[in-house]
C-alpha cells in the first residue's frame, strides 16, 4: 500500500483520530510502538551511573565523541578504525581535533581502571533496546480485530491499542499506516484567520489567496522569514535575499533544495535563475520538465516523466524507479539502469550522454524529493507568509499563541514583533482574550491565560463578565467576577502581572500594601463577599431594593510608594516566566553595547580571549570544597541567555560582595578549558563592577550625527535647551554630514559639557532619533 501522511492542525488531528476510531472500532485502530536503542553516548551515560563513575568524568568522555550525523559515529568506528588512510575516520570527514579525541578515548577504553571498565560494558550494551515510547503520528487501520493479525499491547498515555511490532515491518502484516501530523502552523493560520474576521469582519479563502502577491514576495526577497513555515532559519533567509524569489515555484524549489546534499545547487540555481550561469541540459527532450528549476534536478516525479519520455519507461516502472530512489534501493536502481539505457538509444539518444544523466541521477537518488510534498509545505509557507505581510498583528498573535509555554520562543517572537515596528502590551482584565490577541489599534495584547496562578476557568469568568461591559475599577471588577473562580491568588497573579494597570487610580504596590496587616487584595474580596451577602438579604427581604448592597463601605486605598521598574519587571517574571513591560537592564543598554552577549562567549574559537560581559545576577549559590574552604557560584543573566561562573580562593574573597541577587554587574574575563580538559570551557573572571559605575570610564563623549537636511535654528535651539538642563562633565560633540557632496564636519561643544544620564540621552533620542545619538 502506498504511505499516507496528512497533516491537520493540532486540533483536528484529535477528530480524525476519533473519527476513524469510530468508523473502525478501537480494536481495529492503533498507534504503533518505537523501541529506543542505546546510542554511543547514552550507552556509556547509562553504564556510568550504574558503575557509579562520577558525573563530571562521564561527562568528560561522551564531549570525546564525535557527534556529527554525517559521521554514522559508534564504539566500532570509535574503537576499531584507522584514524588515517582507506577506510578510516579521516575518511568519514571527522576532523584533526576530533581524531586527537579518539585517541583519548582508546587510552580510556583499552585501560583496567573503573573508566576502561564503563567503556567495554557500554561497548557490549550498545543497540540494546533501552526504553519503548509510542510514535508519534503514525496510525494502524487493520480489517480486522487487531490482536488477530499481530501482538498489541496497552499504555497510560494512550487510550488506543498499541502494536508491538515496528513501523518498517507493520506493513507487512497486512495493515495500513497512515500519518496523522499534527502541525502547528495550519493552527497559527486558523488562529489568524479568526482574530482578522473579529478585527477586520474580512473573511479570507486562505487556500484561494492570489499566488502572485506583491507584498508576500517583497516580504520574502527582504528575508524577513521570521515565524514564516519552513523559511525560518539564517540560512534560508541569506538564500531568499539572493533568491529573491517572485513565483511560487522558485519557493517549491528552494523548499526541496535546502537540506545536506541539494544544498550545494542553491547558488547555481540563484545564478541561473538571475542570469548569471547558463542554463543547460544534457539532451534538448529533458528541457520540457527541467525548464523550471534552470536545468537542476530537483524533483523525483522530474526523474518519473524523464525516464517515460527519454527511454519509454511505463508509468508503473517510473514508479518503481522513484520508490527506489526514495528507499535509496542500490540493487532495483542498478536493476533499472540497462532497461533506461537500452529504451533511451532506441529513441536516437546518445549512449555517453545518457550514462551521465544516470550517474547523475544516482547522487540524486541520496536526497530525492517529492515534488508534491514541497508543493504543499511551499504553499503552507506562501499562506503564513501573506498573512504576515498583510496582517502582520493578528499572525504574530497567533504565532505567539502557538508557543505559549515555550519562554524562549515567546522572547523570540517578541524582539521580532518590535522589529516590525508592534508593540506587544501586557495582560489588561478590560481588553485580553485567554491567548494573545490584537486590539483596535493594532497592538498586539497579552493574554491572561498565560500568567500563572490564573486557571482558566478564572479567565474565561472575567472574560463572560466583561462581554457585558468593561469593569470601571476595581471594586466593579471584584463585585461582578465569580470569587469562586477567581481566588486571591488569581487576583494576586492579575496584579503582579499588570491585568490591572488599567485602573489608573491604583498602582500595583497598593494591591499588596500591608500597613494594617492585610493587603487591599484580601480586603476587597471582603469586600465583595459582604457585598454578596447584602444583595442577597435584600432580595430575599420584603423591602428588596431599597438600602441594600449599595450602603456597604469600600475599603480605604492605601497610601504606599510605588514599585520601581526593576522591582515590577522582576514580578511580571514570576507570573509570567519573562518581562513583558520591559527589561531590568534597558536601563544600561549602552553599557551593554560594550558588552559581548552572553551566548557568543563560551566556545572554542575563543579559547584564551579576554571579554566583557554584563548582566543581572539571577542565582547565587555558596558551597564548601573537600579541603573546607569556601567558593562560589554566581549566574548571570543578560537579554537573551545566562552564564554561571565559579569564584574559587582569592577570586572568592574579591567579588564575593558581588554574589547578591539582583545586582546589575560588568564582568572581564577569558576563556579558558575548565580543569584542564579539553573541550569543556568556563569563563574565568579577571576583574568585576557594578554596571551603574562603570559609565565613565567606558565612555567620554555624547554624540549625535546629523544630516546637513535637517539643520536649523529651531533644532540647535532644541539640543541647546536639553544641555543646559544636564551639566556634567562629558564632551558633547555635533556630527553634521552633507551625503550628496560626501562632505563631514565634527563640531565641539567648548563652553559646556554635559551629563551622560540615560535622562539626557533618551531626551535627545527624542529630538534627533534614536539611531543618531551615541556614547563613545
Amino acid at each position: 500500500m502506498p504511505d499516507i501522511d496528512t497533516d491537520f492542525d493540532d486540533e483536528g488531528r484529535q477528530k480524525v483520530i476519533d473519527y476513524v476510531v469510530k468508523k473502525y472500532s478501537k480494536n481495529q485502530v492503533a498507534q504503533i510502538i518505537t523501541y529506543g536503542t542505546m546510542a554511543t553516548k547514552s550507552a556509556i551515560k547509562d553504564v556510568s551511573r550504574v558503575m557509579e563513575l562520577p558525573l563530571a568524568d562521564a561527562n568528560y568522555i561522551v564531549k570525546l565523541v564525535p557527534d556529527k550525523p554525517a559521521y554514522g559515529i559508534d564504539f566500532e568506528k570509535m574503537v576499531n578504525y584507522p584514524l588515517d588512510g582507506k577506510g578510516s575516520l579521516s575518511e568519514l570527514g571527522i576532523q584533526p581535533d576530533e581524531i586527537e579525541n579518539v585517541k583519548k578515548f582508546r587510552i580510556m577504553y583499552n585501560g583496567n581502571d573503573l573508566t576502561g571498565k564503563v567503556l567495554q560494558q557500554a561497548h557490549r550494551l550498545e543497540g540494546n533496546i533501552r526504553n519503548t515510547g509510542i510514535h508519534a503520528a503514525g496510525i494502524i487501520i487493520a480489517p480486522e480485530p487487531l490482536y488477530n493479525i499481530l501482538p498489541v499491547s496497552t499504555s497510560k498515555e494512550t487510550e488506543l491499542l498499541i502494536t508491538q511490532y515496528e513501523g518498517k515491518i507493520i506493513e507487512d502484516a497486512g495493515v495500513i499506516k497512515m500519518d496523522f501530523l499534527g502541525l502547528r502552523n495550519l493552527t497559527i493560520i486558523k488562529d489568524c484567520l479568526r482574530m482578522i474576521k473579529e478585527n477586520h469582519d474580512v473573511t479570507i479563502d486562505i487556500d484561494n489567496i492570489p499566488l502572485d502577491d506583491k507584498l508576500t514576495y517583497e516580504l520574502f526577497q527582504r528575508g524577513e522569514t521570521n515565524a514564516v513555515f519552513q523559511f525560518e532559519s539564517d540560512g534560508m533567509k541569506k538564500y531568499m535575499k539572493d533568491l529573491k524569489p517572485d513565483r511560487l515555484d522558485d519557493l517549491i524549489a528552494m523548499n526541496a533544495l535546502y537540506r545536506p546534499g541539494p544544498i550545494a545547487y542553491i547558488p547555481n540555481f540563484i545564478n541561473r535563475k538571475h542570469g548569471r550561469e547558463e542554463v543547460k541540459f544534457d539532451l534538448p527532450d529533458m528541457e520540457e520538465y527541467l525548464g523550471e528549476t534552470y536545468g537542476i534536478t530537483v524533483y523525483q516525479e522530474q526523474v518519473m516523466l524523464l525516464s517515460q519520455k527519454l527511454a519509454g519507461f511505463s508509468k508503473g516502472d517510473a514508479d518503481v524507479l522513484r520508490k527506489a530512489m526514495g528507499k535509496k534501493d542500490r540493487n532495483m536502481i542498478d536493476k533499472l539502469k540497462p532497461q533506461f539505457i537500452s529504451g533511451a538509444v532506441a529513441k536516437g539518444h546518445d549512449a555517453k550522454i545518457l550514462e551521465k544523466v544516470w550517474s547523475d541521477w544516482e547522487a540524486f537518488a541520496s536526497y530525492a524529493f517529492n515534488k508534491s510534498h514541497s508543493t504543499c509545505y511551499a504553499f503552507v509557507a506562501y499562506q503564513t507568509a501573506y498573512l504576515k505581510a498583510h496582517y502582520t498583528s493578528e499572525y504574530m498573535a497567533a504565532v505567539m499563541t502557538s508557543q505559549l509555554g515555550n519562554i524562549d520562543k515567546i522572547t523570540f517572537f517578541m524582539e521580532e514583533c518590535k522589529a516590525l515596528g508592534l508593540q506587544v502590551l501586557g495582560p489588561d482584565v478590560n481588553e485580553s482574550q485567554k491567548q494573545f490577541s490584537v486590539n483596535k489599534k493594532g497592538e498586539i495584547r497579552f493574554g491572561m491565560g498565560a500568567i500563572k496562578g490564573s486557571g482558566d476557568a478564572a479567565v474565561d469568568a472575567v472574560i463572560e463578565k466583561r462581554n457585558e461591559g468593561e469593569f470601571k475599577d476595581i471594586f466593579d471588577f471584584i463585585t461582578r467576577v465569580n470569587l469562586r473562580t477567581v481566588n486571591k491568588k488569581t487576583l494576586e497573579s492579575f496584579a503582579y502581572a499588570g491585568a490591572f494597570d488599567c485602573f489608573e487610580d491604583l498602582h500595583r504596590a497598593q494591591y499588596f500594601d500591608e500597613t494594617d496587616n492585610t493587603s487591599l487584595i484580601e480586603k476587597i474580596i471582603r469586600y465583595a463577599n459582604k457585598f454578596h451577602e447584602n444583595a442577597s438579604a435584600g432580595q430575599n427581604s420584603l423591602f428588596g431594593g431599597v438600602g441594600g448592597a449599595f450602603d456597604i463601605a469600600k475599603p480605604k486605598i492605601p497610601e504606599c510608594e510605588k514599585w520601581g521598574d526593576i522591582q515590577k519587571l522582576k514580578f511580571e517574571k514570576e507570573v509570567v516566566g519573562f518581562y513583558i513591560s520591559g527589561h531590568p537592564l534597558d536601563q544600561f543598554r549602552l553599557e551593554m553595547r560594550k558588552c559581548t552577549p552572553l551566548d557568543q562567549v563560551l566556545d572554542a574559537t575563543n579559547q584564551n580571549k579576554e571579554f566583557a560581559i554584563g548582566g543581572v545576577v539571577t542565582s547565587v549559590v555558596t558551597k564548601q570544597s573537600k579541603n573546607g574552604n569556601p567558593f562560589g557560584i554566581l549566574k548571570i543573566e543578560d537579554y537573551n541567555s545566562s552564564m554561571e561562573m565559579m569564584l574559587f580562593g582569592h577570586d572568592f574573597v574579591n567579588y564575593s560582595k558581588y554574589m547578591q541577587l539582583g545586582l546589575f554587574l560588568f564582568i572581564r574575563g577569558k576563556v579558558q578549558t575548565k580543569w584542564g580538559r579539553e573541550g569543556d570551557w568556563e569563563f574565568k573572571v579577571t576583574g568585576m563592577e557594578l554596571l551603574s559605575e562603570i559609565r565613565n570610564k567606558l565612555f567620554k563623549e555624547v554624540k549625535i550625527s546629523l544630516g546637513l537636511q535637517f539643520v536649523n535654528a529651531q533644532l540647535v535651539e532644541q539640543i541647546q535647551t536639553t544641555m543646559g538642563k544636564f551639566p556634567g562633565n562629558f564632551d558633547f560633540k555635533l556630527s553634521v554630514f552633507d551625503a550628496e557632496e560626501k562632505m563631514d564636519v565634527l563640531l565641539l561643544s567648548r563652553k559646556q559639557k554635559v551629563a551622560s544620564s540615560n535622562d539626557f540621552v533618551n531626551q535627545l533620542k527624542e529630538i534627533v532619533g534614536e539611531e543618531n545619538v551615541v556614547l563613545a
